[in-house]
């Protein structure tokens, strides 16, 4: 009745609202003219797999429609967060998502370095997913995809380990209580860039814009090998020599954080404290270590 007395009938949208308590009725009129319905986020994270976005997508409850039947190729995907209102399809987030990536790829092989080894727009995605995977650090990508530019210029093998887990795993990404094993790289796979030459038949992942920018313009360095700092980082080398030697002093930090841990625990026992432990005191060197073979 207020609605028709303030001739208001028909300026009310259809939508999902969230209607704050003790609100009044003039309040929640004045909501449903606005048509702000309520937003709900889809967000896929840079170097998810295009089987776990799709995983993503099939579970967000707020989304209607079926899934695709046939799955996008590798690396298509955008890596962003979509914002949509109840009742929008699965379908049109994957045709977004699609299309965002085709565009922001699409302009970023459009600025690329003129002198880049790599043949075509598809084998551009291959290498920054693999950059995607061999760190998260903004301030080192675009020197991993120096080493690994570098290494294709020379005809090096990438040995690069998150494409042997690819290789073994697939789209569905390898389980976290998983460690490598020195028999993963020795087993053949078309993406086990130890024994393969140049890059993988496809993406390994999807790219987002940062690893796209960082091979499309790397870094100006003569680094064909890096391993893991034990701090998240990396250290870079330009020989082999340099670079036996980083390994080395990364396997002492190894062995040393290691029994540090072995002592607290001892120690906890001991005093019978409920203290929480410091964390991990392991790390991982990726690929890095058996870039010296």
């Amino acid at each position: 009745l207020g609605v028709r007395a303030t001739g208001n009938d028909s300026a009310l949208r259809a939508g999902e609202y969230e209607i704050k308590p003790r609100a009044s009725m003039r309040d929640i009129m004045e909501l449903l003219k606005s048509g702000k319905s309520v937003m709900y986020s889809l967000t896929i994270p840079e170097g998810l797999t295009v089987e776990q976005a799709l995983q993503r997508i099939a579970e967000q409850a707020a989304l209607s429609g079926d899934m695709p039947a046939a799955m996008p190729p590798e690396g298509s995907l955008a890596t962003d967060t979509l914002r949509f209102t109840r009742g929008a399809t699965r379908q049109q987030m994957i045709d977004k998502l699609l299309a965002d990536q085709k565009k922001l790829v699409d302009d970023v092989w459009e600025r690329r370095a003129p002198d880049l080894p790599i043949a075509n727009v598809e084998d551009f995605v291959t290498l920054a997913s693999i950059v995607e995977k061999e760190t998260g650090r903004g301030d080192e990508r675009s020197r991993v995809a120096a080493v690994f530019l570098n290494r294709l210029a020379k005809g090096m093998r990438l040995q690069s380990d998150p494409t042997i887990i690819y290789g073994l795993f697939g789209g569905k990404g390898k389980p976290t209580d998983r460690p490598i094993y020195q028999s993963d790289i020795d087993k053949q796979t078309p993406y086990n860039t130890y024994l393969i030459n140049g890059l993988p038949p496809t993406p390994i992942a999807n790219p987002g814009r940062a690893a796209l920018e960082a091979v499309a313009n790397p870094s100006k360095t003569d680094d064909l090998y890096f391993v893991a700092d034990g701090t998240g980082g990396h250290v870079f080398a330009a020989t082999l020599e340099e670079h036996n030697q980083n390994v080395a002093r990364y396997r002492a930090l190894q062995k040393k954080q290691a029994e540090d841990a072995a002592k607290a625990g001892a120690a906890k026992v001991e005093g019978q404290t409920d203290a929480p432990a410091d964390g991990d005191a392991g790390g991982d060197a990726g690929g890095d270590a058996g870039a010296a073979q």
